[in-house]
């Protein structure tokens, strides 16, 4: 007997639709298949994500779950902040209920983490009670967004995102990329890797970065909704690894002032219905084809309405910074680490065909963003640019020169606090999003931004540590 099987036997009066002996669901088998070794006894955790991108949710007993499971929520929960406290003065207050509706696909069983039980853990849906989507639900944000890209172009797309984070615990000196800061590490980066590997996760390279006791963690492209959940997984993992070996992680975007900053890169491609690249052609700058070139042109023109989302914390806008190897302007660049948005080199060592690895990497991100709306705005602005078919950016090729050749550049937002308004003055990307969703982002955003602001750098920098 399966697991399914014994959960769905467990509760006497549970409606099955068998075929012999076998669940028909697609649900049932995903849940049977992910949770093969797990014990009734332990928990699944039903979860979701919100403005202040920590994973929130409701648990319960294994045995009870099944594929009708739901689980209550509260529309209020979307003003918790990063500081954890529901602000005022946001849409909703203490009535109205919402339900954590399942998504099977997304099931994910996390062990190994030394002394501590496995994790179960299910991504939710926001719904209504009655089992429609809820307006303000981050995970049906980046869903419509991935439909949409679908239905009116034809196009489909793999992304993956990268995190970059730091040690706080660590002690001594660091050197960027050596196998002696590698080991120092261990074992915590050969169990991250195998824990990672062992939930589906798809891990591909771990190293320790450029800054001091840096370290960054990459995992495999795949369909945007589940490179979205990964990237939540990831994170979690992270911190509950360190945790256990007595170890602190932050992936805050500075944790100190003059550090180097931690960034939420993703990485995405273009391809046809049959999985075919829409990105390259070798006849044009950059063998860059139209459509990415004005897919590009969309998340270019809007990224600075777009930072309050991908950039919103008080320190984000310390990594975003000139000469920081991150992003201080809006534009397209060849290899430059610099650029908003990247157009990443490809490997044609042996003969490879570059047609398939070329693609995009937006590097404006950091652990602030919900990364269902951070993905979801990058794929609406690249087809508001396929709308108005708009002309590739200018291409920067080689190092930012910002007091001459390119002080012309559109430069973001310099703190949160004119993000924010420059979110509210763009119409189309303010119109992505629901009335009361924008009212609850900006409350929520303008009460961090005016208690950390008033604390001096270094403590502002420590606040988000504690919390990221």
């Amino acid at each position: 007997m399966t697991l399914t099987d014994q959960i769905l036997t467990a509760r006497p009066n549970h409606k099955r639709t068998r075929e012999g002996d076998q669940p028909v669901s697609i649900g049932a088998e995903r849940m049977s298949k992910q949770l093969q070794d797990a014990d009734l006894d332990e928990l699944i955790f039903v979860a979701t994500t919100g403005i202040a991108a920590r994973t929130e949710g409701r648990s319960m007993r294994l045995a009870d779950f099944d594929e009708s499971s739901s689980l209550g929520w509260v529309p209020a929960n979307l003003g918790i902040g990063s500081l954890g406290h529901i602000v005022s003065d946001i849409p909703y207050g203490s009535t109205g209920d919402l339900r954590l509706k399942p998504d099977l696909g997304s099931l994910a069983r996390v062990d190994g983490i030394p002394g501590r039980p496995p994790l179960n853990i299910v991504f939710a849906d926001l719904v209504n009670t009655d089992g429609s989507p809820w307006e303000n639900c981050p995970r049906t944000f980046l869903r419509n967004a991935v439909e949409e890209l679908h239905t009116e172009f034809g196009i489909t797309t793999r992304s993956s995102f990268e995190h970059e984070f730091v040690d706080v615990s660590a002690t001594g000196d660091h050197h960027p990329f050596s196998l002696q800061a590698f080991r120092r590490a261990e074992p915590i980066g050969s169990q991250l890797m195998t824990v990672l590997h062992r939930a589906g996760l798809d891990p591909e390279t771990w190293l320790p970065e450029y800054g001091r006791h840096q370290y960054e963690i990459t995992v495999a492209p795949t369909d945007p909704l589940s490179a979205a959940d990964r990237a939540i997984l990831v994170r979690d993992i992270v911190y509950d690894l360190f945790d256990a070996h007595g170890r602190e992680a932050t992936f805050a975007p500075v944790v100190a002032p003059g550090e180097t900053g931690n960034g939420v890169h993703v990485h995405f491609g273009l391809d046809d219905a049959d999985g075919n690249t829409l990105v390259f052609d070798p006849a044009r700058p950059a063998r860059l084809s139209r459509v990415a070139g004005s897919f590009a042109a969309g998340i270019v023109r809007h990224g600075p309405a777009m930072a309050a989302l991908f950039a919103p914390l008080a320190t984000s806008y310390l990594r975003l910074a000139p000469h920081n190897w991150s992003t201080s302007r809006a534009f397209l660049g060849l290899q430059n680490r610099e650029a908003l948005l990247r157009i990443c080199p490809t490997n044609e060592i042996d003969g490879r065909d570059p047609s398939s690895q070329l693609h995009f990497e937006f590097r404006g991100g950091d652990i602030g963003a919900n990364p269902w709306i951070l993905l979801g705005m990058i794929l609406r602005a690249g087809m508001q640019g396929l709308r108005e078919e708009l002309e590739t950016p200018d291409i920067i090729v080689g190092e930012l020169d910002l007091d001459n050749r390119h002080a012309g550049l559109t430069k973001l937002p310099r703190d949160l606090e004119a993000a924010l308004d420059t979110l509210k003055a763009d119409e189309l990307v303010s119109g992505w999003f629901s009335p009361s969703f924008l009212a609850t982002f900006d409350a929520v955003k303008r009460d961090e931004f005016a208690s950390v602001q008033a604390r001096p750098l270094a403590e502002q920098c420590e606040v988000y540590a504690r919390v990221y």
